[in-house]
């Protein structure tokens, strides 16, 4: 209830405009007030306000107008509306909700009235905040891989797609590199589960460092490989992340409470060829080849990268 939210006031009346602006930052709210419904529209959309104050009867857009063209926006929370009017008809009410006012306020204005539903305003808004903000955090949780934090299997077969069909369609490059760590398996045997999950997570914070923040991004495909979509990348690009990757891992050892690791992985990489037909451009075509070239890598005695194009 602390919280107050900034407020878009519309009111032709001077005088009464001025006074309701008075009293609303008396009380802490950010204001920003005009006098009729068309320039509160022009700045509602540029500028997000939860809280909508109108005016019924004005110039050029009344406040019915702007509370029907307000809820046909889509915005990006919920904009409670408070219509202030002198019309007081149960018609007028019932008008007035309709058209998409939450609440109603005749005039004149008793200041302590309008203080009160500002604050049922407040509530109903944080409300909302709060369960949007849980439902992003419960979408959140079903992409993300739990133990080290990347995306998961999921989200990389829901996802990747997508990236695939957007480089086809604006003729961008497109990179993957499958990363697998070497004989985890042993980690695992001689250290224990806990520790291979340390490593697990160390790994993917050291990808995180090489690759660019909300453009690339990594996913868990399963047990100790891990998948990085590089969009706007070439092959060769992608070999160069994949090579710093390698290095780092193979050159800095792991600490793991008291114990010095040394770990090291194997990499396939490849990228789409915009020459090819787009039959190739497939998801199920492009697992396959990085895949195979990360088998590849392996055969070859690990520690290494194996590329090409499709």
């Amino acid at each position: 209830m602390n919280r107050n939210f900034p407020i878009l006031l519309a009111e032709d009346h001077v005088v009464t405009r001025k006074l309701l602006e008075k009293k609303l930052v008396q009380a802490g709210h950010e204001v920003t007030s005009v006098e009729n419904g068309r320039d509160a529209l022009r700045l509602f959309e540029n500028r997000f306000f939860p809280i909508i104050l109108t005016d019924w009867i004005m110039p050029e857009m009344d406040g019915l107008e702007l509370c029907r063209a307000i809820r046909k926006m889509h915005s990006k929370g919920y904009v409670y509306i408070v219509l202030l009017t002198a019309k007081d008809g149960k018609d007028d009410i019932i008008l007035g909700l309709e058209s998409g006012a939450d609440d109603y306020l005749t005039k004149p204005i008793d200041h302590l009235e309008l203080i009160a539903r500002l604050n049922t305003a407040k509530r109903i808004l944080s409300l909302e905040k709060s369960l949007k903000d849980a439902n992003e955090e419960n979408i959140l949780l079903s992409v993300t891989d739990s133990l080290t934090g990347c995306y998961n299997r999921g989200y990389l077969n829901e996802t990747l797609p997508n990236e695939i069909e957007r480089a086809r369609r604006y003729d961008h490059d497109l990179s993957i590199v499958f990363c697998d760590i070497d004989h985890f398996k042993k980690v695992n045997d001689t250290h224990g589960h806990q520790v291979g999950d340390l490593v697990l997570k160390e790994f993917v914070q050291r990808i995180r460092e090489l690759v660019r923040d909300k453009v690339d991004w990594i996913a868990r495909y399963g047990g100790e490989e891990f998948m990085v979509v590089l969009p706007e990348t070439d092959v060769t690009g992608a070999c160069s992340m994949a090579k710093r990757l390698r290095s780092s891992l193979a050159d800095r050892k792991i600490l793991i409470h008291d114990k010095m690791l040394s770990v090291t992985s194997s990499f396939g990489v490849t990228g789409i060829n915009l020459d090819t037909s787009v039959s190739m451009k497939k998801f199920d075509t492009i697992i396959g080849q990085v895949d195979k070239f990360l088998y590849q890598a392996k055969e070859k005695g690990r520690d290494c990268i194996v590329s090409g194009v499709l």
